[in-house]
């Protein structure tokens, strides 16, 4: 845990929302082919991921692998290549009852697979970038991919599709009703126009609200508002006055996310300048204070407005629609029988994580969008981290420590055949001492202020190895 030189503990070190990192990933020499891959992997409950790395514009804090705009026809290349990607990768799956159901309703073949056991997607969703920068039209044909070349039933499982104010467009969120979307994420951030300016998000408050009055017409069952804490000049008042502005749409789920300034970030890029936090130990330290003041107040508001707190980030309507229709809570979506689509997207196999290459710097992102268009062989992983048992053990322990509900100390020992003290007594201990975890009836949960420190905790967990890897990755 990174400390100031006086053991305090700095509170927001590392967003943990995928373990190991992606920046820890590295090319693979072997370039494993996907069929061998999956062969021996359970495949009854699987995830689906389609990634869309376009955004009409990109936010100051957004460190997202993103381009702004999709020139010459990108989109269509990219929806092309996409759907190469589903048919290699759909073969590799096999189940061959499967196949011939999907095939039949595409219309085309791609050949039986090996796996003897079935196929089948509990769950899926569209992330980007902003899935709703494609059209109408290219929208219908994303999930055309989804259901027709995979064989996913968009209409029978949680699906979660995220949008922005600018692209909720009637005509977009008519075929994402239709098609089955059970839950709809909106990144407003602030309510609060010159706190939205200060984050180098250029939206105004009513055009916000325009687009959750649609929103709210379509009838998705759950609408989550993501909003941020910790910009430049907010305040306690500011921050109620967003909060506050969420809350009147009654949202069936809320995120409230530490503000970070990363860098080859539009605000990483004022770093250094003054105008931004994040720019010496004792401003950073006035930050973080900031950033905890403000998530305190956050969790107590919600708390009051009938909401339960899921993680650090995510708060859930107490009686709201069926959680189950919402998808898979904070870091659920990371478990292993993840097949994520595009060249944003990760896969996880239970021994490998696998993606293509990473980028912020918008030049770099192009140049990878565009190999990934004009790719034709998607049968084998690129790009990834290979899982070992201790690298399980972590993933697990993170994946559960930091939600709310806590993680069964017998769930874990059947699993691994150890208890979590065996394998992580000092970061355990050292939680422990700080007031941050506790275990009462098998049960090892954070306390409020572990939660709190969630992003401080978190880090502290990785191995030296993921942690050696990270350290070397050169950003580009």
């Amino acid at each position: 845990m990174t400390s100031t030189g006086t053991n305090v503990i700095r509170p927001y070190q590392s967003y943990v929302y995928a373990y190991p990192h992606k920046t820890s990933y590295r090319p693979l020499p072997d370039r494993p082919v996907l069929r061998e891959l999956w062969s021996p992997e359970p495949k009854d409950a699987l995830s689906l991921y389609l990634h869309i790395p376009f955004c009409e514009v990109r936010c100051g804090f957004c460190n997202l692998f993103t381009r702004i705009g999709a020139p010459d026809e990108l989109t269509t290349r990219y929806l092309d290549a996409l759907e190469r990607q589903a048919l290699a990768v759909r073969d590799a799956l096999g189940d061959a009852g499967t196949d011939k159901v999907t095939d039949s309703i595409a219309g085309t073949g791609t050949g039986a697979g090996t796996s003897t056991g079935p196929v089948r997607f509990a769950a899926a969703a569209f992330g980007g970038g902003t899935p709703t920068f494609l059209t109408a039209g290219e929208l219908e044909r994303l999930c055309d991919i989804a259901e027709r070349r995979m064989g996913a039933d968009l209409r029978a499982v949680p699906f979660s599709v995220e949008t922005s104010p600018a692209t909720a467009t009637a005509d977009r969120l008519s075929v994402l009703a239709e098609r089955g979307t059970t839950r709809l994420s909106i990144g407003v951030q602030s309510f609060v126009d010159d706190e939205a300016r200060a984050a180098v998000r250029p939206q105004r408050r009513a055009d916000v609200e325009a687009a959750l009055s649609r929103i709210r017409d379509t009838a998705i069952p759950v609408l989550n508002i993501d909003l941020i804490y910790g910009i430049d000049g907010q305040t306690e008042a500011t921050w109620r006055r967003s909060l506050d502005a969420a809350l009147a749409w009654r949202p069936e789920e809320l995120y409230l996310y530490p503000l970070y300034v990363r860098p080859l970030t539009g605000l990483g890029r004022l770093d250094g300048t003054g105008t931004e936090p994040g720019t010496g130990t004792d401003l950073d330290t006035v930050w973080d204070e900031q950033r905890l003041r403000l998530y305190r107040y956050g969790r107590e508001h919600l708390l009051a407005n009938g909401y339960e707190q899921v993680s650090m980030r995510m708060f859930r309507r107490t009686g709201g629609a069926d959680a189950a229709l919402g998808g898979p809570d904070d870091h659920a979506c990371q478990t292993d029988g993840m097949i994520g689509l595009g060249c944003g997207a990760r896969s996880y196999t239970s021994g490998l994580h696998y993606s293509f290459d990473y980028a912020v710097d918008m030049r770099r992102i192009r140049t990878i969008i565009d190999d990934y268009t004009a790719t034709e062989d998607f049968t084998r992983a690129e790009v990834g981290r290979r899982i070992d048992t201790d690298e399980a053990r972590r993933r697990h322990l993170l994946q559960s420590l930091l939600q709310a509900r806590g993680m069964e100390v017998a769930e874990y020992r059947t699993r691994f055949g150890t208890a979590p003290a065996d394998d992580f007594p000092a970061e355990l201990a050292a939680f422990a001492d700080r007031g941050w975890l506790e275990e009462n009836g098998g049960l090892l949960r954070l306390t409020p202020e572990g939660l709190a420190y969630s992003d401080a905790l978190g880090p502290a967990l990785f191995s030296p190895a993921v942690r050696a890897a990270m350290a070397a990755y050169e950003a580009k």
